[in-house]
């Protein structure tokens, strides 16, 4: 009884604030006509002067004007809108609504509760008291429709919502049905809701059907999984979903019946991977590649939507059904991407032959190509996950330069981050495999190429953006890092793993080798691939630390005088002086990176460091060297060799400087021949025998009197040009 009262009570107090409400409209009406009225009065009384032009032109340019209209109005590209900007009006609207149902809904669940704490009510009684309160819900909201549609809705999804509760909790909690009694209520409720909905033209009440319809099978599961039959269930569900859309255009019910569908089906597929699933995959895939097409058959045209869920429902599908043929050990497993592609092709091949080259042959092309190039893949076995992403990846960018909706490149810039994480993932392999992978054909390394092919496909399209869209800057910048991260990565540890098995000297120096060709080759293709002045700066930088832990990694001495390595292997270290020497001659002078403080300094100590350690080892490898006498080889050329090495260099960085009038060279040539001399002095002379002392002193001393007369001679030499340009602008005065 008491229950009664208070649904009544709620009811008088709808009735009694849709009066009110009514009331605020009709003043808010009245006000609306005034304002519009003032505004009019506004207008007559001050004529803008666009339309005193526009009567004085000629009525044949008013009538071209007119014609270019439709034109721009019939462009290829529909205008960029901010498609959550609905979904947010709908919320800040109605927010108060939504609050109220769930409040409502939640106070009618704890006054029964409270009643069955006190005893008042039977099982029986609870589960009618829980039907009869839905349907005074949806009655009410049947009655309040024509003046308050989107609040009709609401309380009639809040009605729809208590009918579901308490059909699961009659079965879950007091069994009052069994399973097929409460899967026959809760689809009759979901008739009933969608047939209300389409009566009412409600998309809010559908949308609260669909949520309940999706969520039936959860209410009334019993954890026995019978598939077969949740996604028959699930496969009408869909069926009635298209044909809903295709009579209202009700996107966002597409939209939710394929998330909750992909989850369904993906959770089967990895709980229990049987056959039967791809029968349910392929008929998932017609439904909703029928829907994305829908608009496509009604006015040959492709929403930015319905792009987007022909890339997902093509993606989506061939993920769960590869896996499910890999899991089983069928093949071929490139059968369902070749089957899809030949499907897009298909359309594409259709535009093709009515001539219309423009943003659905690219797009039924791009789907149909990336497809192709997926089943290739697959068909060399290379990791699904990776391979799949990172050809969606680049199709989501290509579909952006087609359409430039900018929705596909905000899903590419969230997507190709997961690339990248699935690839190392990938690389962990190298270490778990058990197996001895071979070189280049194995499915790591074909997963790698994958991904490359993918990043230099991006970077050939993103090449094309404009320069004056800043707001995305940070994000180009931040893939190309990813993108050649993950190139030089992937070639990288390929390399690491074929040579896992020689000696760690080999598999160092070779990892260096690949790192000054692959640094080097991005310097020189900068122009290329878009490189802009801080990046090339960066990978200058890195490159020359990557020398410099070339250089004076001394385990290449140690490991000949082991007889680990040939000594052979110490001309192959060399290679790394190619680079280096076109680095200083050619590629640093062309860059900005020497305007910088740190510059000159950063790239004479590379030269001087690279001089003194192969002096040194071509003087170890010349002696009959072993590891008793290393360490005396190593002192004598330190204390001997070492400040005549430094002193020549020394001079040749102050005549470099001097000749080119570049006053950095000169400090470093001067602060490196205070270094030998304090080295000289502190040090060495204390070390020597007395013929090494002489001999040191003397050719030091004969370096730096060169030194000096070089220094004097360029000095005068520079005096006379400043006295003859002086002289000359005398004389034409």
């Amino acid at each position: 009884m008491i229950y009664a009262l208070i649904i009544i009570l709620i009811v008088i107090v709808i009735l009694v604030y849709q009066k009110l409400n009514r009331k605020i409209q009709i003043l808010e009406q009245k006000i609306n006509d005034l304002s519009k009225d003032k505004i009019t009065t506004e207008q007559l009384l001050e004529i803008p002067q666009e339309t005193i032009r526009a009567e004085t032109l000629p009525t044949d340019k008013i009538d071209l004007e007119q014609k270019a209209i439709p034109e721009i109005i019939e462009g290829d590209s529909e205008p960029e809108k901010d498609w959550l900007t609905p979904l947010f009006d709908f919320i800040k609207q109605n927010v108060l609504t939504i609050i109220g149902i769930f409040t409502l809904v939640l106070g009618i669940g704890y006054f029964v509760k409270y009643a069955i704490d006190k005893n008042w009510i039977g099982e029986s009684a609870r589960i009618g008291i829980g039907f009869l309160a839905g349907f005074i819900l949806i009655i009410t909201a049947h009655f309040i429709r024509k003046n308050y549609t989107i609040f009709s809705s609401i309380i009639m999804g809040g009605g729809i919502a208590v009918l579901y509760f308490t059909t699961t909790i009659a079965f879950r909690e007091y069994h009052l049905f069994t399973q097929n009694t409460a899967f026959v209520i809760t689809c009759a409720i979901t008739l009933l809701s969608i047939f209300l909905s389409y009566r009412y033209n409600s998309e809010t009440l559908i949308i609260f059907s669909l949520f309940g319809g999706f969520l039936a099978p959860l209410m009334i599961s019993t954890g026995q999984s019978n598939y077969i039959f949740l996604f028959t269930y699930l496969s009408l569900l869909n069926i009635g979903m298209l044909i809903t859309v295709y009579l209202k255009n009700w996107k966002s019910v597409g939209w939710i019946a394929f998330i909750f569908t992909a989850i369904y089906l993906y959770f089967w597929t990895i709980e229990k991977t049987d056959l039967t699933s791809i029968l349910f995959y392929i008929v998932t895939y017609i439904i909703f590649y029928a829907f994305a097409l829908q608009n496509y058959f009604k006015i040959s045209q492709l929403s930015k939507l319905d792009i987007l869920m022909l890339v997902l429902i093509n993606f989506s599908s061939i993920i769960g059904l590869v896996y499910i043929f890999s899991i089983l050990k069928y093949e071929p497993l490139s059968v369902f991407p070749l089957s899809f592609a030949l499907i897009n092709i298909f359309f594409a091949f259709r535009e093709y032959q009515n001539k219309k080259f423009k943003r659905n042959y690219s797009v039924f092309a791009g789907i149909g190509i990336s497809l192709l190039t997926l089943a290739v893949a697959l068909q060399f076995k290379t990791h699904l996950i990776t391979s799949v992403w990172a050809i969606e990846a680049s199709l989501l960018l290509y579909i952006w330069k087609k359409t430039d909706h900018s929705i596909f490149k905000i899903f590419f810039y969230l997507l190709f981050p997961l690339v990248i994480l699935s690839q190392m993932i990938t690389w962990t392999e190298y270490i778990n495999n058990e197996r001895h992978l071979t070189l280049i054909f194995n499915p790591v390394f074909l997963t790698s190429l994958v991904v490359i092919a993918s990043c230099f496909f991006n970077l050939i399209l993103l090449k094309k953006e404009s320069k004056e869209k800043n707001d995305t800057e940070f994000f180009e910048s931040a893939f190309k890092v990813l993108c050649f991260g993950a190139i030089y990565f992937s070639i990288l540890f390929e390399l690491i793993y074929q040579l896992s098995s020689q000696n760690f000297v080999v598999i160092i120096t070779y990892s260096f080798l690949y790192s000054f060709v692959f640094t080097s080759l991005l310097l020189i293709l900068k122009k290329s691939l878009s490189i802009s002045e801080d990046l090339e700066n960066l990978l200058i930088y890195g490159l020359l630390f990557l020398f410099i832990a070339h250089i004076t990694n001394s385990q290449i001495v140690n490991a000949v005088i082991a007889k680990e390595i040939r000594l052979s292997f110490y001309w192959i270290h060399l290679i790394y002086l190619a680079p280096l020497l076109y680095l200083i001659i050619k590629l640093i002078p062309q860059s900005e990176f020497l305007k910088q403080k740190a510059g000159y300094l950063l790239v004479s100590l590379v030269c001087t460091l690279s001089v003194s350690f192969e002096l040194y080892r071509i003087y170890i490898f010349s002696n009959n060297t072993t590891s008793q006498n290393i360490m005396q080889l190593q002192e004598h050329f330190s204390i001997l060799y070492l400040p005549i090495i430094w002193a020549v260099l020394s001079c040749g960085f102050i005549f470099a400087g001097l000749k080119k009038n570049i006053t950095e060279l000169n400090k470093i040539g001067f602060g490196l021949l205070g270094i030998t001399i304090l080295k000289l002095y502190l040090y060495d002379v204390w070390q020597m025998d007395n013929v090494s002392r002489i001999i040191a002193f003397i050719i030091l001393g004969i370096i730096l009197l060169l030194s000096s007369f070089m220094f004097q001679k360029f000095k005068n030499m520079l005096k006379n040009l400043v006295e003859n340009s002086e002289n000359s602008i005398d004389k034409d005065i």
